[in-house]
């Protein structure tokens, strides 16, 4: 193997050492969604603030019933969202509704499915009434002051309604670096027109856009014609408006593949190029004197979707400083890769009634086989200076869906 090609490992670890600090702004919780929170959301009351009932019924002093009550008078009702009842007498009951305080000197509330109501007397009609049920208790969730959610959490919708419970309209978050995907090739034609035999439509930018989008990153979409005149120019431009460059092609070995020699001319500097892997050999990563971040991934697009989802995805938690729990999946059947090379192999995630996730291949035809990506949903990560990979051996594997 050339030495100039690094190893899948090598890469990782060049990427993590580059991992750019990106600086706090504050957001509308509405625009929070996917983003890395940067602050710690602390309980500012009690979780439950208050005992609540949650069940429609009513509500009894459980010493009533173990001294043998069942049958009790119904002193008024307390709806949810009004203060808190008082019950006069240890042998009456309220009528409760779910969301309600529960009513002074009151312990359990009884269902109305378990009760017969007459007039103003509520009947039991169950013996299996236990202390304390149906009632969510003050604080049994979280108390005042606790940190609930830490910062350097992916905002999920979960999140997103604990900020509001605490009464956050805005969140401190991590600013997502200015984004450009630039495509190249004199044969890349809009998506919009209808190309000649020679040509094909600019397809891969917007998968990366998408993927982006998913991630709570906006981009902007640029195409480059071969020429490094022109390169060298509208790059220059680029440069001076964005934080990270996404390119797509162009960084091969062929005579129109002028984009590591033009960035070199920019003084962008050089961190790799070239992964023992399939697909996806020809990747360049490098950055510029003020911090700009180059990813120049193989135009091929299946190459592309591969670099993005692993090493894109890669740097840029370690950006964030998250971590996520490595996925495993066991192969659904045995697979041979001769070359001595990382391979990404894409597969379908399906589910055991055991619990096992498991990833059965689909063999595409190459690296140019984008329509192959539609009937998977990620890669498994077969390791390099192997060549059998028997059923029922698991392996990382990255998804870019996950179809449950």
């Amino acid at each position: 193997m050339d030495k100039t090609f690094v190893t899948y490992e090598e890469a990782l670890s060049i990427l993590g050492a580059h991992a750019a600090q990106f600086p706090l702004e504050a957001r509308e919780l509405k625009d929070c969604i996917g983003l890395c929170l940067a602050e710690d959301l602390i309980a500012d009351r009690d979780f439950p603030p208050f005992d609540r009932v949650t069940m429609d019924g009513i509500a009894i002093s459980f010493e009533a019933f173990a001294s043998g009550a069942r049958e009790f008078s119904m002193e008024g009702i307390a709806p949810a969202g009004s203060p808190r009842q008082i019950l006069q007498h240890p042998r009456h009951c309220l009528e409760v509704m779910t969301g309600a305080i529960l009513p002074e000197h009151t312990d359990t509330v009884i269902r109305y499915e378990d009760l017969e109501i007459s007039g103003n007397k509520a009947r039991l009609l169950t013996d299996a009434v236990k202390p304390r049920q149906n009632v969510h208790f003050q604080a049994i969730d979280m108390a005042s002051g606790a940190l609930i959610v830490p910062q350097g959490r992916l905002l999920s919708s979960a999140e997103i309604n604990i900020a509001a419970a605490v009464g956050k309209s805005s969140l401190k978050i991590r600013k997502l670096p200015r984004t450009a995907i630039i495509s190249t090739g004199d044969e890349l034609v809009a998506i919009d027109q209808t190309p000649e035999l020679h040509q094909i439509r600019r397809s891969n930018v917007y998968g990366i856009q998408s993927t982006l989008k998913t991630w709570g990153m906006p981009s902007d979409l640029h195409h480059l014609p071969d020429d490094p005149e022109a390169m060298t120019r509208d790059i220059s431009l680029l440069l001076e408006s964005y934080d990270l460059l996404i390119f797509t092609g162009g960084v091969s070995k062929g005579k129109f593949d002028y984009l590591p020699e033009v960035l070199t001319a920019l003084g962008i500097r050089k961190h790799f190029h070239k992964i023992q892997q399939r697909p996806g050999k020809p990747f360049w990563f490098g950055s510029g004197a003020d911090g700009t971040v180059i990813f120049a991934l193989p135009g091929n697009p299946v190459s592309s979707f591969v670099c993005v989802a692993v090493y894109l995805k890669y740097w840029l938690n370690k950006c964030l400083g998250i971590t996520p729990p490595p996925l495993y999946a066991r192969l659904r059947n045995d697979v041979r890769f001769e070359p001595n090379l990382v391979y990404f192999l894409e597969a379908r995630l399906a589910s055991t009634p055991e619990g096992v996730l498991e990833a059965d291949p689909v063999l595409g035809n190459g690296s140019g086989d984008f329509a192959n990506l539609v009937q998977t949903d990620g890669f498994l990560v077969l390791p390099q200076n192997k060549m059998e990979f028997k059923k029922g051996e698991s392996y990382l594997f990255v998804p870019y869906r996950m179809p449950f």
